[in-house]
This record gives C-alpha cells, sequence and structure tokens, in this order.
C-alpha cells in the first residue's frame, strides 16, 4: 500500500461506493490537517487501479495517542486477502506514529459476520464510539410525496404549520452563513445545555468542505430572523445532515422540517440516493442525551442503519488498559 497524494483520484474511488459518505473523504481530512493533525490517506492498487483505500487522523489524548478512521477501509469485504492487507497496513501506520491504539468503525452493517471478521483481525470492541454507529437514513430514490407518506403525522403536521407561516428557507456557502451558524450554535447550546463547537472548529471544516463545492447551509427566516440553520455535506451517493440548530421561535415555529425538504431537492439535483439523519439511539434508551432528536429523526419514516460499532487494533497494551478504564467511566457519565 501507498499514500496518496491526488484529491480526484482518491475521491475518484471512496465516491463511487455505494456504501461511502464524508468521513472518508478527502475534504474531511484537509479539516484535521488545518486543525494541525497528522492525517494518514492510504490506498491499495492492483494494476495500477484502486482497490481499497482509508483515511485516518491521528489524536493526541490523555488517554492515548490513536489513529482514528471513521467510516472506513472503504473495500470489497468479501475479499478476505484484500482485507488482510490493509488492516496489516493500519497496523503498520498506527505502530509508525507512535500510537497506543488505532480506533476503527468501519463502514460496513452490523452482523454477526462482521463481528467475527473483527475478531478474526484481531480487534476489540471499542469503549466508546467512533463517528455514528446508529443512524437513520431515507431513501432519496422516493418522491417528496412517497418520503412524506411515509412520515409521523406529527412530523406532517409540524410541517403543515410551518409552510403557513411565510417562512424563507435559503441556502448560501459564503462566510455569512458560517458566521450566522456558530452565533446560533451557541445559543442553541446554552438552551439545551451541551458544550458548543468553537466557531474555528465549525469554520475549518465548512472551509473545506467548501472547497470541493460539497456544503451548504440551510436558512430558515420569519421577518428577518433566523428561526433555525442545517448543515449539510454533500458527498458521493449521500446527503448527510451534519448539524442542525435552531432558535426558541424556530422550534416554536417547527422550522427545521421546511430545511430538510430544501436540501433533500438538492441532494437529488447532484444524484445523492442517500439522506442520513446521522445519530439516533435505541426507543428503549430513554435517559440517552440523544434520545428525543432521535425520536424527531424516526418521524421523517427513516430506515434505521447500524453500523458494525468502533473496534480497536491495540498496540501498546498496558497503556491501552488506561484507555479502556478512562473511557468506560466517561462513556456512563456522559449517558452516551
Amino acid at each position: 500500500m501507498k499514500d496518496c497524494l491526488s484529491r480526484a483520484d482518491w475521491d475518484g474511488f471512496v465516491a463511487s461506493h455505494p456504501e461511502a459518505n464524508f468521513l472518508q473523504s478527502w475534504d474531511f481530512y484537509e479539516f484535521h490537517s488545518a486543525r494541525g493533525n497528522k492525517v494518514v490517506r492510504r490506498v491499495a492498487l492492483r494494476d495500477d487501479k484502486i482497490v481499497a483505500a482509508y483515511a485516518g487522523v491521528v489524536e493526541e489524548a490523555k488517554r492515548g495517542r490513536h489513529l482514528a478512521i471513521a467510516g472506513g477501509p472503504i473495500l470489497d469485504w468479501d475479499d478476505r486477502k484484500l482485507v488482510k492487507e490493509v488492516f496489516q497496513d493500519i497496523r503498520e501506520q498506527g505502530s509508525a506514529s507512535g500510537c497506543v491504539f488505532v480506533r476503527v468503525r468501519p463502514q460496513l452493517e452490523l452482523s454477526d459476520r462482521a463481528l467475527k471478521l473483527m475478531a478474526k483481525l484481531g480487534l476489540e470492541r471499542a469503549p466508546m464510539y467512533l463517528s455514528v454507529e446508529y443512524a437513520g437514513v431515507l431513501d432519496l430514490r422516493k418522491s417528496e410525496a412517497e418520503i412524506l407518506a411515509g412520515a409521523s403525522q406529527g412530523f406532517r403536521r409540524k410541517l403543515r404549520k410551518a409552510e403557513k407561516l411565510d417562512i424563507e428557507v435559503s441556502a448560501s456557502d459564503d462566510d455569512a452563513a458560517i458566521a450566522e451558524f456558530c452565533r446560533l450554535e451557541k445559543l442553541h447550546a446554552e438552551r439545551q445545555h451541551y458544550v458548543a463547537f468553537s466557531s474555528s472548529f465549525l469554520t475549518k471544516q465548512f472551509e473545506a468542505f467548501r472547497s470541493g463545492g460539497e456544503v451548504l447551509i440551510y436558512t430558515a427566516r420569519k421577518d428577518g430572523e433566523t428561526l433555525a440553520q442545517n448543515f449539510m455535506i454533500f458527498y458521493g451517493p449521500e446527503a448527510s445532515y451534519h448539524y442542525g440548530v435552531s432558535s426558541e421561535l424556530g422550534t416554536k415555529y417547527s422550522a427545521a422540517p421546511l430545511l430538510h425538504l430544501a436540501a433533500m431537492e438538492e441532494a437529488r439535483r447532484r444524484s445523492c440516493t442517500r439522506y442520513n439523519l446521522w445519530g439516533i439511539v435505541g426507543r428503549e434508551e430513554t435517559s440517552h442525551r440523544f434520545y428525543g432528536v432521535s425520536e424527531f429523526k424516526r418521524s421523517f419514516g427513516c430506515e434505521e442503519l447500524k453500523y458494525t460499532p468502533a473496534h480497536d487494533m491495540i498496540l501498546k497494551p498496558l497503556r491501552y488498559q488506561v484507555t479502556k478504564l478512562v473511557e468506560t467511566a466517561r462513556k456512563k457519565k456522559r449517558h452516551v
């Protein structure tokens, strides 16, 4: 395997795979590079053609330096020789970077077969998640009418309410849009009692995806006041609802459904076949901090997709035991 230095070659391979999303896109790792993190982009070749790829970022953390590979690798999982080659390369890259462990959340649907494969490769179930492991997905090959027919009565009622209120919806990738999103996100975090992302973190992501024409911020306004915004990423076959924020008035007016319908329309124009609402939790997990937003996403009538959960390739066993203890305690404390 070797490093990939070409955006065109990378995205040409990754984006062509039906299971791919922005987590393995070129621009997502440009964002990580912009934050000063070491990035790994590796490809396997056969007859000078890419047959496998994975990207990861080396995370410096008190619990131990590690290589994080979210949504990858991208390859033919039935080609066991190729799978073995790729995971051996992952081990070598993690070791070369001085990592305690490598955390992989493969782009592979959850199954007994997938879990057995992880074990056979010498990986252990991670104590914490890596990116989203349980997602709500809509099939964009369906028309808007078909999607709405599958949505809950509550969702359709909110949509009808919003449509009567003369709410203006726009989409933009200019600097003013991300500045407004950062401002509203801080207010939203204060109201919902979570720690907001820094403006730098959000802006660097936005700028990285903007360079490839892959991001739009959707904004709902009424009488000049911003009600809600969605940070959308379009990559390969998938449109991703990355972040969403709203004002108190936006919640009252149920502005969010209008933003999603507008983004779905754009996604179809870009030939996306999936609309990924991302993280949801089980219906039984009523104490989970994402339970409420999960129920909102379910109201769309989405398919519930479970990915194979994050697994760790342990490179330094003694140091890793500290990681495991810390992360297990943290997961319990955060109710995640």
